[in-house]
């Protein structure tokens, strides 16, 4: 037996009827799911990180087709040996707001050419590679924080441009970009606003209520700190 077929028996075993519902509840999944909290797969990783195949053994957790499995591959896979095309096929099988998100955060933002394929997918047409675009986003946003804040410009730009498309896990993620460009730094915390007031302008629905939303969390993080308002400035 491979090792990845050990690993998806090991999962298997460890399958949980009660967190099924749950992920359900939560749009988790595509009725493949086994129901295994996150703590459970990140602690299975930490062994399997060590082995020197570990790269080949994550692509064939990743075609198993099984949500758990999947997610494990993302903390697997080396990013050193990703390649664009191998981003765009495992873009191309995202079903789901977490797989996507976990597999950015895990393993698409250490890769030395993420933020081109941020910006390629922002553009994309199919919601889960488009959401993918802006996730990737974040994840600079959050992650990268000694890297320059000129991205993030072009990232308010992108909000803008896109904050039209009300389909769920796009404009969840251009909300949630909006408030971590906010949130990153006091130079920042403007421009995300000034954003927030273009999108109200927009008058669309999703438009709307990405800038409202933000808009919100912004001003209550940034009241309830009593941060003087002519520290805003550069």
């Amino acid at each position: 037996m491979t090792i990845s077929k050990q690993i998806i028996a090991q999962l298997k075993s460890l399958e949980n009827l009660k967190n099924q519902e749950g992920m359900k509840r939560f749009a988790i999944g595509n009725d493949n799911t086994l129901g295994i909290s996150m703590p459970v797969l990140r602690t299975l990783s930490k062994d399997y990180k060590k082995l020197p195949n570990r790269h080949e053994i994550a692509q064939e957790l990743w075609k198993s087709n099984i949500h758990e499995a999947m997610i494990l591959a993302s903390m697997l896979a080396d990013p050193k040996q990703l390649s664009e095309q191998e981003m765009d096929a495992w873009t191309n099988d995202f079903y789901s707001w977490d797989l996507c998100d976990q597999t950015c955060g895990n393993l698409f933002q250490k890769t030395d050419f993420f933020l081109k394929k941020a910006f390629e997918y922002s553009y994309a047409k199919e919601e889960f590679v488009k959401r993918t675009g802006f996730v990737l986003m974040v994840q600079y946003v959050v992650h990268h924080k000694k890297a320059a804040d000129d991205l993030c410009f072009k990232f308010l730009e992108r909000i803008e441009e896109e904050a039209w498309d009300d389909r769920n896990f796009v404009r969840k993620a251009l909300n949630w970009l909006l408030r971590q460009i906010g949130k990153r730094n006091l130079y920042l915390y403007p421009h995300a606003m000034k954003t927030c007031d273009a999108l109200i302008h927009q008058n669309t629905k999703a438009s709307r209520w990405i800038a409202n939303d933000a808009k919100r969390e912004l001003l209550e993080k940034f009241d309830n700190a009593k941060i003087p308002r002519s520290k805003f400035s550069k």
